[in-house]
């Protein structure tokens, strides 16, 4: 099997994706299917819409604090917190495990919720229905590999940005203590914050392409998650070059989106509250979303026929003329 076709490109699965979303959506436009498939996108992003950042404000100081003054501020401030725990442990430590249980629980609820829709999701694109509950149980197994694999994965980027932030926490104790914030120290903990996000990268580009192309690989090829990763490290290893553009061309994609968001909520802005609200936002943009999970699935169908998760247009008929025809 051919791994690197000769010709990939991020550019042309724009048009097909964007006659995609005409088709699905507006080709007729159909009120209770874009409801539902804006339910399974909503269920596909659940936790990974992260809200727009507010600015940063200015510090004000007028540099009149000495640094052996703000060294005692924070060993005080360190003093008091610790006298105070050690001292409400007793209730602390309770509430804290039970904070920790249902985060944790919350979490893993989300985690499947969002493995599952990302499948419904991919099939009413992919076969232009408005469906939830046959996508929902006939791809349940792929759903639920697809949430032990992100459980997994997730524990393993926690500890993995644990590390490194637990690393900086002791290298920064230590300095403070004793060794004193010397250049050596000041590049250890500069190395551990660029470990950290360097970490943060690469698992971020983990699900991303889990999310983008195992995902329908799983889908069409019947596999489950490993297996699916194991097809699209194949075709990764000969295309390095091509996948990076298109991480690049994502972010163009995602500052695009974004702007055409923001101007729909101008446009509306009578109605800017509804884009806030989890569902109704989703499905307001669903466009949206339905441009971008047909976008990837586009660029990887230009990989070979066994990635294409399209229906296969039937070939028209043709029909011989009959010899009575001719003249």
């Amino acid at each position: 099997m051919n791994s690197r076709p000769a010709y990939v490109s991020v550019i042309d699965p724009i048009g097909p994706a964007i006659e995609r979303v005409r088709t699905v959506l507006f080709r007729p436009f159909d009120l209770g299917k874009w409801c539902v498939i804006g339910f399974s996108a909503w269920l596909a992003q659940l936790g990974t819409g992260g809200g727009n950042g507010g600015g940063g404000g200015g510090s004000g100081g007028d540099g009149a604090h000495r640094p052996e003054d703000i060294t005692d501020e924070i060993r005080h401030g360190y003093e008091v917190a610790r006298e105070y725990v050690a001292a409400n442990l007793y209730w602390i430590l309770p509430v804290a495990i039970f904070v920790l249980i249902v985060f944790i629980s919350v979490w893993l609820l989300i985690t499947w919720l969002s493995s599952r829709g990302r499948f419904t999701f991919l099939y009413c694109v992919a076969q232009n229905k408005g469906e939830f509950w046959n996508p929902w149980r006939l791809l349940l197994p792929h759903g639920n590999n697809l949430f032990g694999f992100r459980v997994a994965l997730g524990i393993i980027w926690f500890l993995t940005g644990a590390a490194f932030l637990a690393a900086g926490g002791v290298l920064a104790f230590f300095a403070h203590q004793t060794l004193g914030f010397t250049v050596v120290t000041i590049l250890g903990l500069v190395m551990c914050g660029l470990l950290f996000f360097a970490t943060m990268i690469v698992f971020g580009i983990i699900a991303a392409f889990t999310t983008d192309f195992v995902v329908p690989i799983m889908y069409v090829r019947r596999l489950r998650c490993r297996p699916a990763w194991r097809v699209f490290l194949e075709v990764l290893s000969e295309n390095k070059g091509r996948f990076f553009v298109y991480l690049l061309f994502q972010i163009v994609i995602t500052i695009a989106l974004g702007a055409i968001a923001v101007g729909m909520m101008c446009v509306c802005c009578a109605a800017c509250c509804l884009f806030m609200l989890p569902y109704v936002g989703t499905v307001l943009l669903l466009p949206l979303s339905v441009f971008r999970r047909s976008y990837s699935l586009y660029y990887l169908a230009q990989y070979g026929p066994q990635f294409n998760v399209f229906p296969r247009e039937p070939k028209p008929e043709v029909v011989e003329p009959s010899p009575g025809w001719q003249s």
